[in-house]
């Protein structure tokens, strides 16, 4: 490490040391410990307020993007150095936020400034929370078949259909929507991307319970919904190569959870937990030996997204690696739920009640499923692998 970046870590220590409480460095344990951030936001405990508070004052929520827009101006060298740190001390993130992973980048690409000092701040501050519009109940693989019809009426458009899978969609406040804009051209032309409040008349959600029980995601209707004509990102029409853009990132996002066990409590420690050591060791070999794999793949994975990130600065986005990262990530992801459920034997099978925590590990497991199909299902990441990386023939 350069001598600037050494003393860079070294003032990061001393102030996570000095501001990161210590509630904030245990794995997070349920969906409360998460922070989202938005007009309904609450926070769980003065410490995730403080934390939250203390990293958004210095633009660390959003490091790498510049102090115009809410962030740390930080080069790409300190952001690493900054997320490794935080690693370090098992440190949570202060927010999560579709606007940081996915919409930001967009904006800081395809934006005017305009809407790039309208929104990219609101969403470094946590203030405004998004959800993204863009499956359709007839257009999901098939993206580019969206029937969202967004009108021509002068100052704005008229939004008039319906999307599906929309996360959050109930707890959000803004959505970014993929609209057709020319019902005549080719059907991967015609599509505009455009932002606008849920809040507008016209607007309404409806949660979908999954077989977990859960209901993270919904459907949203729109009924001559009034969106006024600043609100378009890019040109008109041309609203395709923004979507491309973004499903990298979500997916480079979705890919990133099979390294969420870095923010949760270790296999490992759970399985001593509930199985116990034999002669300084776990009893079944088995297991130690899928544990093992585990770590093994998660640290590799790991190192293989910063690898990738890294590449990606000398190139515009990170491309079809994207799809690599999400396919292997969810499979990761699966493996651990898998792992965890053969870990706690019985007791993982519990789905309601106190004694089973109402049944937090069969309904995760799951979930884990769906992470296979958002984003592009897992088929549609092997071809995009074996066609834009690996060169195969159709």
């Amino acid at each position: 490490m350069v001598a600037g970046l050494e003393d860079f870590g070294h003032e990061v220590r001393q102030w996570l040391a000095e501001n990161c409480p210590q509630s904030m460095r245990k794995p997070i344990e349920d969906d409360s410990d998460i922070y989202w951030g938005g007009r309904q936001a609450s926070f769980k405990s003065d410490d995730q307020r403080d934390w939250f508070e203390r990293m958004a004052a210095r633009g660390w929520t959003v490091p790498a993007w510049s102090k115009e827009y809410g962030g740390g101006g930080l080069g790409k060298e300190e952001a690493k150095v900054l997320q490794q740190e935080m690693r370090r001390i098992k440190a949570r993130i202060p927010l999560q936020s579709f606007g940081i992973w996915m919409l930001g980048p967009a904006l800081l690409r395809y934006g005017n400034e305009a809407q790039k000092k309208e929104h990219l701040t609101k969403i470094a501050r946590g203030e405004i929370r998004w959800c993204q519009g863009y499956s359709e109940p007839n257009a999901g693989s098939d993206l580019a078949s969206l029937q969202t019809r967004a009108e021509d009426k002068g100052d704005h458009f008229l939004v008039n259909g319906s999307k599906i899978w929309t996360s959050y969609a109930d707890k959000s406040d803004w959505i970014f929507c993929l609209v057709r804009t020319d019902p005549k051209a080719p059907k991967h032309n015609g599509i505009s991307f455009v932002l606008f409040d849920l809040a507008s008349a016209g607007v309404s959600t409806k949660p979908i319970k999954l077989i977990s029980g859960y209901s993270p995601f919904c459907e949203i209707f729109f009924e001559n919904v009034q969106v006024p004509k600043e609100n378009l990102v890019g040109e008109i029409n041309l609203g395709w190569g923004i979507a491309k853009f973004l499903l990298t990132h979500e997916r480079e996002m979705i890919g990133g959870l099979g390294i969420a066990q870095a923010g949760s409590k270790k296999l490992s420690a759970i399985a001593i937990e509930e199985i116990g050591l034999e002669h300084g060791r776990l009893r079944h070999s088995n297991l130690r030996t899928q544990l093992a794999w585990q770590d093994i793949d998660a640290w590799s994975f790991l190192l293989t997204m910063e690898r990738a990130k890294d590449e990606s600065e000398s190139r515009q986005g990170i491309g079809a690696v994207s799809s690599l990262l999400k396919y292997y990530g969810t499979e990761l992801e699966k493996r651990r739920h898998e792992l965890l459920m053969s870990i706690m034997g019985m007791e993982a099978l519990g789905w309601e009640g106190e004694e089973f925590d109402n049944g937090e590990i069969a309904r995760s497991w799951l979930r884990s499923k769906g992470r296979s199909i958002e984003g592009g299902t897992s088929e549609i990441q092997l071809n995009i692998i074996a066609k834009r990386i690996l060169g195969l023939p159709s």
